[in-house]
């Protein structure tokens, strides 16, 4: 698949030019790993279509730490390519996706002559603290019963359907608890006639 300089349109030309001629782009399908944990960075990603999602592993349990959406990169992966350290997250394929990918032994150069790439990833930086905030805040102010309700809100938004499915144990990993938890946190939900659940999934009412 080539690239499409249309895909990016916040590039400037001379920038588009140099992509063209370096970059990948390549599809995944959903359920894909494509980063780990000290994996060192050889490609940066920019999503062109689809959603990946990003997280850490403490003692085999997952704990999301954003989703990236068309038009965005990993902010992660971004400073681990540019200081040539090990990745510190994890990265999976959400939905099937298409990737722009980037040889990383460009970006030193691009960060000092091309303005416009620094600023996707200051927006990115800006973006991934204000959800930084907006977690501690859930954490700190909100019940379990909100986080799941405000999360089941965000994952309608992403898939773009009412409809989500997903087991009860990745919700409980994704959310930092147990499995049994999110069960009797759904079905509290359900008794508020916020959600119904059934054989197709979880439905936002």
């Amino acid at each position: 698949m080539e690239f499409n300089e249309k895909l990016l349109p916040f590039f400037r030309p001379q920038l588009k030019e140099e992509i063209k001629k370096i970059g990948i782009v390549q599809e995944f399908e959903k359920g894909m790993e494509i980063l780990r944990e000290q994996q060192h960075i050889k490609m940066l990603p920019i999503v062109l279509n689809g959603l990946i999602k990003v997280y850490s592993k403490f003692e085999e349990r997952e704990l999301l730490l954003y989703y990236i959406e068309p038009g965005q990169s990993c902010v992660m992966t971004f400073y681990g390519a540019l200081k040539n350290t090990p990745s510190k997250v994890y990265a999976s394929v959400e939905e099937k996706s298409t990737l722009l990918l980037l040889p990383v032994q460009y970006l030193p150069d691009w960060v000092k002559t091309y303005p416009d790439f620094n600023d996707l990833f200051y927006e990115l930086y800006n973006l991934r603290y204000v959800e930084l905030l907006d977690t501690i805040e859930h954490l700190l102010v909100f019940k379990l019963d909100k986080r799941l309700y405000d999360y089941l809100l965000k994952k309608s938004s992403l898939s773009k359907s009412k409809i989500i499915k997903m087991s009860h144990i990745k919700m409980a990993d994704e959310l930092g608890t147990s499995r049994e938890v999110i069960t009797r946190m759904l079905k509290k939900l359900e008794l508020e006639d916020k959600i119904v659940q059934n054989k197709e999934g979880i439905k936002i009412i």
